[in-house]
């Protein structure tokens, strides 16, 4: 009977100490379970099976294993309820900043002519050209001195309301914007449960958890909230490059998370969403100074060919290699995908924020760090492509 007791209290002792050293650990990303692989699977069959109104009875070994120990559950659970939004500032929306001038885009062959009804001056073939308008008289919209065209070929531009985040502080733990809009699910790799809320796109979000399910990773963002990486864009802190100065500002632009973050030194002051290169014209990696700025300029390319564009006071721009620059963009609201013919998109709030934060000496001359923390893969659905 002794010798049972002090089994008995052994085994205590080592439960004890095995918890006190579990809840030591911190709750951080985890390899994943062989036996999620298959859950997609079995989860699709099921559903594919259930009849229409009844309530489909789910693998519930599919549920529990997350990958995540009882303890780091716990411990992410009390870290979303202490900070269930990232510690940052958002950077507010400025009508003021954002229009400065009226954007439009013009439509089809243009004509354009000396005055309302008057001479044809010059045409302008159809493409993405994008103006700004000075005067509307009589169906005709002047978009330069003595320059205006029909008024039913010019239509509002696509300006977004997005805007980055400053950071007051470096981030205890990773966080993304949302790119896809959907629900989250219960578990990871599992289906869209639309009982909860629906994330929208350009939503903040922390990163409390990561899993590993058929190869991609699944983020843990609220209670019960899992949602694939192919839907959002994460913010990865990088190390400074030994030729940038400890106190220099500088600019790491993520090709992969379609990221950029502005630094002064080694600590991180704001982020956004960008819009890179398209691969055919993608935005070259490297380590780059601004070498010219203008708060506004005109832009042009690809005459002749079915992306010919043209685009008229172009925001806060600065160029970093060759005609390459970091500028505002009125024409398209895609942050957080590729869409460029090489320069590096930003809503026009971010540029102007990163322009403003770089205008005075001896920052003008700031560094861009252009990298890619993954490499994209063939194997995405058609919406997920960045």
């Amino acid at each position: 009977m002794r010798g049972s007791r002090l089994v008995l209290v052994a085994l205590i002792l080592l439960s004890v100490i095995g918890l006190e050293l579990a809840a030591a650990a911190p709750a951080t990303a985890f390899p994943g379970d062989a036996r999620d692989e298959d859950c997609n699977e079995r989860i699709e069959a099921i559903l594919a099976t259930t009849a229409e109104g009844e309530t489909p009875q789910l693998p519930k070994d599919c549920l529990p294993h997350t990958g995540m120990t009882a303890l780091e559950l716990r411990a992410a659970e009390a870290e979303m309820k202490a900070e269930p939004y990232p510690d940052v500032i958002q950077v507010p929306y400025n009508q003021e900043v954002v229009w400065t001038r009226a954007y439009r885009r013009m439509v089809g062959d243009i004509t354009m002519y000396n005055a309302p009804h008057g001479e044809p001056i010059g045409f302008m073939d159809a493409g993405y050209n994008f103006v700004t308008i000075i005067n509307e008289q009589d169906g005709f919209t002047q978009i330069n001195w003595g320059v205006w065209v029909p008024s039913e070929q010019i239509t509002y531009a696509d300006v977004s309301h997005f805007s980055g985040v400053e950071l007051q502080s470096h981030p205890k733990r990773p966080f993304a914007w949302m790119l896809a809009e959907a629900y989250p699910s219960r578990y990871p790799g599992g289906p869209q449960d639309k009982s909860q809320e629906r994330i929208e796109r350009y939503t903040l979000m922390n990163i409390y958890g990561v899993e590993y399910v058929d190869g991609w990773e699944w983020y843990l963002v609220g209670p019960n909230q899992w949602v694939q990486q192919i839907r959002v864009a994460k913010v990865h802190p990088i190390a400074r490059p030994e030729e940038i100065g400890e106190h220099e500002r500088w600019f790491a632009i993520d090709l992969y998370e379609q990221t950029l973050v502005a630094y002064e030194g080694d600590r991180m002051v704001f982020a956004t969403l960008i819009s890179s290169g398209l691969p055919q014209w993608s935005t070259h990696e490297g380590l780059f100074r601004i070498y010219d700025r203008y708060e506004a300029t005109r832009m042009s390319g690809a005459v002749g060919q079915p992306d010919f564009y043209y685009i008229e006071e172009v925001p806060y721009v600065m160029y970093f290699d060759d005609e390459i620059g970091l500028h505002g963009t009125y024409w398209h609201d895609r942050f957080g995908y590729r869409q460029s013919h090489g320069c590096v998109n930003l809503s026009i709030m971010d540029a102007w924020w990163i322009y403003d934060w770089t205008k005075e000496e001896p920052h003008q001359n700031a560094w861009v760090y252009v990298y890619s923390s993954g490499t994209y893969r063939r194997d995405l659905p058609a919406w997920a492509r960045r």
